[in-house]
């Protein structure tokens, strides 16, 4: 989910929504889709997003409610999907299902004793991208003609070297390690309410007088989403160690220490496996009917809870001159 110590080192920047219009996002979608979801599941009655099969879709819930962002201020969304997931993310997995089997447990406890405020928030924070979701998912973006890119790894990994070809303007997600697989120009808080924050790879690099490599061998003594950090070590004095010793083993070495797959996690970051087998129409044509019918009729979500979602991104495509779409 990313590295949030990173943020000490990066160089942030507030933006506004007009300062980028007209631009082309490369979104991580299971970071961005997640984020849709637990919000979604924690402030809708779950009838309202469940099928008579018992089937639950409230990502559907959540796709309309937040693509209207991006239509509103005359963004492109490309939505980057993860690929296979790395072995040395096994780790990370295990504790993220631990961490769930926990919060489920405290569900049912809240549940019965009729606790509905503990029970919303826990319900929420024991969501997964479950098959369905990210089958519907990408049906409801393919009638909304939004492009996706199926990543062959991680789904960062391909929207940086999209960004780095030019073939997007910024990469979109929370995640800060957006910043170790070099993204020029990274969108944050794109889920949020207010506007965006920019995160610019070269100035972060300059400020702290650190090359790429360098960078993520600061960021792999502090921890990351493939290992744990050394214990001590924050970002301050993981750069200095990276600046006095060179690198990554020079760090480790003055410390006495090791990281397991270290090598391996450096080229995950440096060079990751990414796919050129992409083409992006930014042409958009959206089938509106077939949309609201997918999700409303097929996927049987309660018309209240999108009719004021699709409203949005009709309204939005007028606004902006591409009334084609509608």
């Amino acid at each position: 989910m990313g590295n949030a110590a990173l943020r000490d080192l990066a160089v942030l920047e507030d933006v506004t929504f007009a300062d980028v219009s007209g631009s082309v996002v490369a979104v991580d979608a299971h970071n961005w889709l997640y984020r849709y979801l637990t919000t979604t599941v924690r402030f809708t009655n779950d009838a309202a997003y469940t099928t008579a099969s018992g089937e639950e879709v409230a990502n559907l819930v959540g796709i309309v409610q937040g693509l209207p962002k991006f239509f509103e201020h005359d963004l492109t969304p490309v939505f980057v999907f993860d690929g296979a997931v790395t072995d040395l993310k096994d780790d990370e997995i295990e504790q993220r299902r631990s961490a769930r089997e926990k919060r489920e447990e405290k569900l049912d406890a809240a549940l019965e004793r009729g606790d509905q405020v503990a029970a919303a928030r826990l319900e929420s924070q024991t969501q997964r991208l479950t098959p369905t979701i990210l089958e519907t998912t990408r049906g409801l973006l393919d009638r909304l003609d939004v492009p996706i890119v199926e990543a062959p790894a991680e789904g960062e990994g391909q929207a940086a070297y999209m960004a780095r070809q030019g073939d997007v303007d910024y990469a979109g997600t929370e995640d800060y390690d957006a910043l170790l697989f070099g993204t020029p120009f990274t969108l944050r808080q794109i889920t949020s309410s207010g506007d965006p924050e920019l995160m610019d790879f070269e100035a972060t690099l300059d400020s702290l007088e650190l090359t790429w490599e360098q960078l993520v061998d600061a960021a792999i003594l502090i921890g990351t989403d493939f290992n744990d950090g050394i214990d001590g070590v924050g970002p301050k004095t993981a750069v200095k160690l990276v600046d006095e010793h060179g690198d990554l083993w020079g760090a480790l070495e003055a410390r006495d220490e090791h990281i397991d797959h270290a090598d391996r996690i450096r080229d995950l970051f440096l060079d990751p496996d990414v796919t050129t087998d992409y083409d992006l129409d930014l042409d958009l044509e959206p089938d509106m009917d077939a949309a609201t019918a997918y999700v409303t009729e097929e996927w049987e979500v309660d018309d209240s809870e999108v009719e004021r979602g699709f409203e949005r991104i009709r309204d939005s495509l007028v606004q902006t001159g591409l009334d084609r779409w509608t």
